[in-house]
C-alpha cells in the first residue's frame, strides 16, 4: 500500500491524471450545456466515439492532424443536429433519441472501420496523424509544476481553455441567458419572444464541438489510432460529473477530474500484482459511489426544503 501512495504523490501521477481527464471533462462540459437548455444530452459517447473514428479517418486521409480535427468537430455538429431534429423538430425524446445514436455511432464506426481498413478493431494501418504535444517554455522549467502541467497535447490546453469559454458564456453573454432561460422558465421565454427551439439548438451543437473535441483527443492525443468503442464508457462518466456539478462549471470541472483521478489510480495499479479485472473497475465503481452520495445529500436536501 505505502508504494502505491508513492506513486500517487508523485508529478507523473498529475501528469496522468490531467491526460485522462480531458475526454471526461469535454463530455461534462457538453452535458452541462445542453442541460442548461433542458436537454439531457445522453448522446455524448456516440458523439465522442464518431468524432474519434473520422478524427483519425481524416487525418490521414489528409495528411494533416488539424483537418483531421476540423472533421471531427463537423461530425460533432452533426450528430447534434439529428439529435436536436429528433427531439425539437420530431418530438422523440429526448433519451430514446440519444441511446439511439449511441448505438448508432458503436455499429457504424465499425463497419466504416471495416470498409476503410480491412479490420473491425484498430485504424493502425491507416497511419494517422497525432496533434502536437505543447512544451510551455516558462512553466517547463518550474520544479513540479513543468512536470505536471508541461508537455501535454494541444486539446489539454483547449480543455482548460473550454472551461473558462463555457463559463463566460453561460454566465457573461444573452445568449448564456438565453440557454438558462429556456431550461429553466421555457413559457416564459418563449412569451418575451425568445426562440426556444433555436436556443436549444445552439446548446446542443455546442454540447456537440464540446464532445468531439474529447472523441478527437482520444485518437488524436492520447492515442495516434482509432480502436472499436475507444470512448469506454467517458461519455457516461461526463454526464454523471455534470449531474454530480448541481449546474456550477467549476463543480462540473472539480467532479470531473475527481472521476479523472481514479481513472489514473486504475492505470497506476496495473503496476501492481492487483487483478486486472478489479482495477479495470475502479473508474466506474467510482462514479457509481458519487452518484449515490450524490443522490442521499440531493433527497436530504429535498426534505430539508419540504419541511420549509
Amino acid at each position: 500500500m505505502l508504494e502505491v501512495f508513492k506513486i500517487i504523490f508523485t508529478p507523473d501521477f498529475g501528469f496522468t491524471v490531467i491526460r485522462v481527464v480531458v475526454p471526461i471533462l469535454f463530455a461534462a462540459l457538453g452535458a452541462y450545456v445542453a442541460n442548461s437548455a433542458g436537454i439531457a444530452n445522453i448522446a455524448m459517447e456516440g458523439t465522442m466515439l464518431m468524432a474519434a473514428f473520422v478524427g483519425t479517418v481524416c487525418s490521414a486521409m489528409f495528411h494533416s492532424p488539424w483537418l483531421g480535427l476540423l472533421a471531427a468537430l463537423i461530425s460533432g455538429i452533426l450528430m447534434s443536429l439529428i439529435l436536436a431534429y429528433f427531439t425539437l423538430i420530431l418530438k422523440t425524446n429526448n433519451i430514446l433519441g440519444g441511446i439511439a445514436l449511441n448505438l448508432f455511432a458503436s455499429s457504424f464506426t465499425v463497419f466504416l472501420l471495416y470498409v476503410i481498413t480491412g479490420s473491425k478493431g484498430t485504424s493502425a494501418t491507416l497511419g494517422a496523424k497525432s496533434l502536437p504535444k505543447v512544451v510551455i517554455p516558462i512553466l517547463k522549467d518550474i520544479p513540479i509544476l513543468g512536470k505536471i502541467f508541461s508537455g501535454h497535447n494541444v486539446l489539454v490546453y483547449i480543455m482548460f481553455l473550454a472551461v473558462f469559454i463555457v463559463y463566460l458564456i453561460m454566465y457573461q453573454t444573452p445568449l448564456g441567458l438565453r440557454i438558462k432561460a429556456v431550461g429553466k422558465y421555457q413559457d416564459a421565454a418563449e412569451s418575451v419572444g425568445v426562440n426556444v427551439r433555436r436556443i436549444k439548438t445552439i446548446a446542443l451543437v455546442i454540447s456537440g464541438v464540446l464532445a468531439a473535441f474529447g472523441g478527437a483527443y482520444m485518437s488524436m492525443g492520447y492515442l495516434s489510432f482509432f480502436t472499436k468503442n475507444m470512448t469506454a464508457g467517458r461519455g457516461f462518466i461526463g454526464l454523471a460529473a455534470e449531474a454530480m456539478g448541481h449546474g456550477s462549471v467549476w463543480l462540473v470541472t472539480f467532479t470531473a477530474f475527481l472521476f479523472g483521478m481514479f481513472d489514473a489510480l486504475s492505470n497506476a495499479l496495473q503496476l501492481f500484482s492487483f487483478p486486472s479485472e478489479i482495477i479495470q473497475t475502479i473508474p466506474y465503481v467510482a462514479v457509481f459511489i458519487g452518484i449515490v452520495i450524490y443522490s442521499i445529500f440531493e433527497s436530504k436536501r429535498a426534505k430539508s426544503r419540504g419541511e420549509q
